[in-house]
């Protein structure tokens, strides 16, 4: 690993690469859901469902958003951004996933 060759550099680059598309195909990264990110965010501010109401609406639209029954409105993923600071993609379905559901139902 400590070598000054540029024969080794290029090996070394080389392996890092193979291990990164093993690792890719091997454990795929997958996009977390919409209740799962939710679910993060409040243990990591230890917070709690009713904590969610002021920004969803209502203690039943909190549940149906974090059971995945309902999607976020465009005011949710607002208030969202805004209160944990993070971007609004997290927040937003992808077009795969929407997909999926419709097609599930």
């Amino acid at each position: 690993m400590h070598s000054d060759s540029p024969a080794d550099d290029a090996k070394i680059a080389a392996q890092a690469r193979l291990i990164e598309a093993y690792e890719r195909n091997r454990w795929p990264q997958k996009t977390p859901e919409l209740p799962e990110v939710l679910t993060y965010l409040l243990d990591q501010n230890d917070l709690t469902r009713a904590d969610l109401v002021p920004l969803l609406g209502t203690p039943s639209r909190v549940s149906e958003v974090l059971s995945g029954k309902r999607e976020l409105s465009i005011t949710m993923i607002q208030r969202l951004r805004e209160r944990f600071h993070i971007p609004a993609d997290v927040l937003i379905p992808s077009v795969n996933a929407t997909s999926r559901k419709k097609a599930a139902a």
